[in-house]
């Protein structure tokens, strides 16, 4: 990804709501593969969400959009505080959740 497209997903990170394939959410207090599952259920069953990828390692999250839906940031935000987790940071990648979970295996 070039500058000036990593620029335009950051402009686009910053509406209220996310255009892009997937939003990418850095997690506290996610311990146990139980908590990555009652996330993972939680944003599962959003109207907009095609796919989730819990990464306990690098706390991170991974909700990817179905096509011609948009992700809500905030809807986001409000699962996984529900289910009793901090959200410290949401960002919009232009990539699937099947690609995020290819970087994250190449990676180990």
């Amino acid at each position: 990804m070039n500058k000036i497209h990593l620029i335009l997903a950051l402009l686009a990170a910053s509406t209220t709501s996310f255009a892009a394939e997937s939003v990418k959410a850095t997690v506290n207090g996610m311990v146990c593969a139980f908590c990555a599952q009652g996330i993972e259920k939680r944003l599962s069953k959003m109207e907009a969400t095609k796919a989730v990828f819990v990464d306990l390692k690098n706390k991170t999250v991974a909700v990817e959009a179905k096509p011609d839906k948009t992700l809500d940031p905030k809807a986001i935000t409000a699962e996984i505080n529900d289910a009793g987790y901090d959200v410290v940071k949401l960002e919009a990648v232009p990539l699937s959740v099947a690609e995020i979970k290819a970087q994250t295996k190449a990676a180990k």
